[in-house]
């Protein structure tokens, strides 16, 4: 070969062949350039992957009671994505249960530093100031919270229900009738006007707001107790015993020993005396309740009414036992032993019973006693201290009237 040309072809040959090393090698280093942010991405989405996964395990050992597991799960989950605002959420939670409300607070705010309309950090930091009574501040997170989710009733029920709570109950009022036009087939909302109208004592109101709230929400037995003790309070007992019945026949509330002693009393009340008393003598022979003063009470009174003579004498001693520091033992005592005519015995109870009584009662109890013994001047006198420790009370004014017009007339 002719040298000449063989130089040329190698000269060609060595120009290919760098050309050729040149380009694999900056194909290398682009291909090497793409893996790394390629690598660095799917590290990114495997690290969210991995929080979202803790995150799920943390809530679920919230809500099962477990709270150390559920804080460690949380810090694992932020530890992998510190600016997800449901994590801090989470863990203000938690800590919250674990009654450490300046971490928990510090948690929430964290969450609204990242998100400022985060809804659900706003509230639980309204919920966590309201727990360190710093209503002020609860008060404004529940409004803020109001005010960017206007249809959620839950936020308007928490404020209102905190001015309730602080006394404010007009403000509380017209908190809630501003925005109930948006809540106008809303449950909660109409309990909470029931709430305000009891505590106002508009008392017909409240029947008809949580009679509302009952039909909206017509298995929930809240609502139903609610209007329940707004019947008796309006005195519709007829109504109020019905519904206490379908209350007491739930699996819930079957053992509830208030709404039954509420029952009986609303039996009472409708004369259906007989019913009331086969209740009460269940709650107290029932070990759990036997030291209940106040069923006692009833079960006397009642006793006493149906002409009972020896379980109204073991009402009055039961009572007094349980509470001696109480006049209704000593009344209920004096009562049975004025029937049956053993004056000075009743006497002595009715006195016993004025020592322990605030009222009139037991005062005109005792004069009324003084005058079937025929003691005119002595029963004025009872009618007298009765009238001046309760000037409104008309019966001691009328007993009074007839007793002064009584001596007059003997002497």
């Amino acid at each position: 070969m002719n040298r000449g040309k063989c130089n040329t072809v190698l000269g060609l040959a060595g120009i290919g062949l760098f050309t050729t090393l040149s380009l694999v090698g900056w194909g290398c280093a682009g291909h090497g350039q793409y893996t790394s942010e390629q690598i660095s991405a799917a590290k990114e989405k495997m690290a969210v992957m991995k929080s979202a996964t803790e995150w799920e395990m943390a809530r679920q050992a919230f809500l099962c009671g477990e709270f150390d597991k559920a804080l460690k799960g949380v810090d694992r989950s932020l530890a992998l994505a510190p600016k997800v605002a449901k994590s801090h959420v989470l863990k203000g939670r938690i800590l919250m249960e674990r009654s450490d409300m300046e971490g928990a607070i510090a948690s929430f705010q964290e969450a609204i530093t990242i998100d400022e309309k985060h809804i659900e950090a706003i509230y639980h930091l309204g919920l966590a100031y309201e727990r360190l009574l710093q209503r002020d501040k609860a008060l404004e997170q529940y409004t803020k919270a109001s005010e960017l989710e206007p249809q959620n009733a839950q936020y308007v029920i928490a404020a209102t229900e905190l001015l309730i709570d602080s006394g404010k109950v007009d403000e509380a009022r017209a908190f809630v009738e501003s925005r109930s036009e948006a809540f106008t087939n809303t449950a909660g909302i109409k309990q909470t006007l029931g709430h305000i109208a009891m505590i106002q004592g508009r008392t017909d109101d409240a029947v008809a707001l949580f009679n509302q709230a009952r039909l909206l929400a017509p298995d929930d037995l809240t609502l139903i107790e609610d209007l329940t003790r707004a019947q008796i309070t309006a005195a519709d007992y007829g109504d109020a015993e019905g519904n206490l019945e379908r209350l007491l026949s739930n699996e819930v509330n079957k053992d509830r020993r208030d709404l039954r002693l509420l029952r009986a009393r609303c039996l009472i009340e409708i004369d259906r005396p007989l019913e009331a008393r086969e209740i009460i003598i269940k709650l107290t022979q029932n070990s759990d309740t036997s030291s209940d003063v106040e069923s006692w009470i009833l079960l006397g009174n009642l006793s006493y009414q149906l002409k009972d003579a020896n379980r109204t004498r073991l009402a009055s001693q039961r009572i007094i036992g349980l509470a001696p520091d109480r006049p209704d033992g000593y009344l209920l005592r004096g009562l049975q032993q004025r029937r049956q005519g053993q004056y000075d015995a009743a006497l002595k109870s009715f006195e016993e019973a004025v020592s322990h009584d605030r009222t009139g009662n037991s005062l005109i109890l005792r004069g009324l006693t003084h005058r079937d013994m025929g003691k005119m001047d002595l029963a004025r006198a009872s009618f007298q201290q009765a009238l001046e420790r309760d000037p409104q009370n008309a019966e001691a004014s009328q007993l009074l009237s007839t007793a002064v017009a009584s001596v007059e007339s003997d002497s």
